[in-house]
C-alpha cells in the first residue's frame, strides 16, 4: 500500500510534465497551419506588363527620374498622368516549402514604393515574416538560412500565405542595396521561399 502512494505524486507530476510538454510544442510549432491556408487578395497597382518600363502608357522611361508628385496627390488623366511603375520584379523560389508567385517592387503615383506579391502560392507556418534583404537568393538548402546574416528591412508580418497581398516600404529604404524579398520564418530562423529583385526594363 505505502508503494502505491509513494508512487501515485510521480505519476502525476509525469503526466503534468507530458502535457506541458505537449501543450508547448503545439504552440511553436503550430502543425495545423500546415493544413489551414489563408487566402488574401488584395487590390495591386494597375500596371502594363507590356510596357517596357514595367509600368503603363505615359511613365518616364527606364534611367530617367519620375516627376515629382507630393504624396497624397492623385494621379491626373492625360498622356502625362503619373502612375503605378514597377521598379523591380522576380520570381519566387522554393526553400524550406515549396513556393511560387511574383514579386514587385512599384513606385506609386504619390512617389512612394510598396512590394506586391503576385499570386503567392507557400505554406502556412508560425511566424511568417516578409523581409527585404541585401543577400543573394540562392536554390536549395544553401538559400535557407542566410537572409539574417546581412542587412534587411522586415515590412510586416506575411498576411496570407495565398494569393495577392501589398507591404509598404519604408521611406527611406535603400532598395538599390536590398535586392531580395523572403518569407521568413522567423521562429525557426528559415526561409520559405525568396526571390531576386531584378530592375525592370
Amino acid at each position: 500500500m505505502f508503494r502505491r502512494l509513494s508512487r501515485a505524486p510521480l505519476t502525476w507530476v509525469a503526466v503534468a510534465a507530458l502535457g506541458v510538454g505537449a501543450a508547448f510544442g503545439l504552440y511553436w510549432f503550430q502543425p495545423w497551419k500546415v493544413v489551414a491556408d489563408r487566402q488574401v487578395d488584395e487590390r495591386l497597382s494597375e500596371v502594363d506588363d507590356a510596357d517596357p518600363t514595367g509600368g503603363v502608357a505615359g511613365t518616364a522611361p527606364t534611367g530617367t527620374a519620375p516627376p515629382t508628385v507630393p504624396a497624397g496627390t492623385p494621379p491626373t488623366d492625360g498622356p502625362t498622368a503619373v502612375r503605378p511603375v514597377v521598379v523591380s520584379r522576380g520570381e519566387f523560389v522554393s526553400h524550406e516549402h515549396d513556393t511560387s508567385g511574383t514579386a514587385r517592387i512599384v513606385r506609386t503615383a504619390d512617389g512612394r514604393h510598396r512590394l506586391e506579391l503576385v499570386g503567392l502560392d507557400t505554406s502556412n507556418g508560425p511566424d511568417l515574416r516578409v523581409w527585404l534583404s541585401d543577400q543573394p537568393v540562392r536554390t536549395g538548402r544553401a538559400g535557407w538560412h542566410v537572409f539574417d546574416d546581412g542587412r534587411r528591412a522586415e515590412l510586416g508580418r506575411l498576411k496570407g500565405n495565398r494569393g495577392d497581398q501589398a507591404y509598404a516600404v519604408p521611406a527611406g529604404t535603400d532598395l538599390a542595396e536590398l535586392t531580395s524579398v523572403t518569407i521568413w520564418c522567423q521562429r525557426f530562423a528559415v526561409s520559405f521561399g525568396a526571390a531576386s529583385l531584378v530592375p525592370a526594363g
